[in-house]
Parts: C-alpha cells; sequence; structure tokens
C-alpha cells in the first residue's frame, strides 16, 4: 500500500483543519526539537562532556 500525493494532500488537508494554520510552524519547531534532543541522546554523553572541555580551556587562557 503506497502513500501518493492525493492521500498526502488529504492528511495535510485535515492537520490544517485541526490545528490551524498559526499553531502548525509552532508544531514543526517543536517536533524539530524533539528529533535533535533525540539524536543527541544517543549519540551519547560525549558531546556535552567535550564542549565543557572546550569551554574550560577558554576560561585558562
Amino acid at each position: 500500500m503506497k502513500i501518493g500525493v492525493p492521500e498526502l494532500l488529504v492528511i495535510l488537508l485535515i492537520v490544517v483543519v485541526l490545528f490551524g494554520p498559526t499553531q502548525i510552524p509552532k508544531l514543526t519547531k517543536m517536533l524539530g526539537n524533539s528529533i535533535k534532543s533525540f539524536r543527541d541522546s544517543m549519540k551519547g554523553e560525549e558531546q556535552p562532556e567535550q564542549k565543557d572541555e572546550s569551554k574550560s580551556q577558554d576560561e585558562q587562557a
């Protein structure tokens, strides 16, 4: 079962009716932040530690 263009247009129309055109940008921003947070957590705790180390080196200089 494939989803084609007509089906996507119907889904988009339903989303606009349910949330309204002003809420859609807020929802997409929240979804993007959630995905970014999920990807960061999948990478592990190494990234925040590296940022902290670089900050401490900058403060020492």
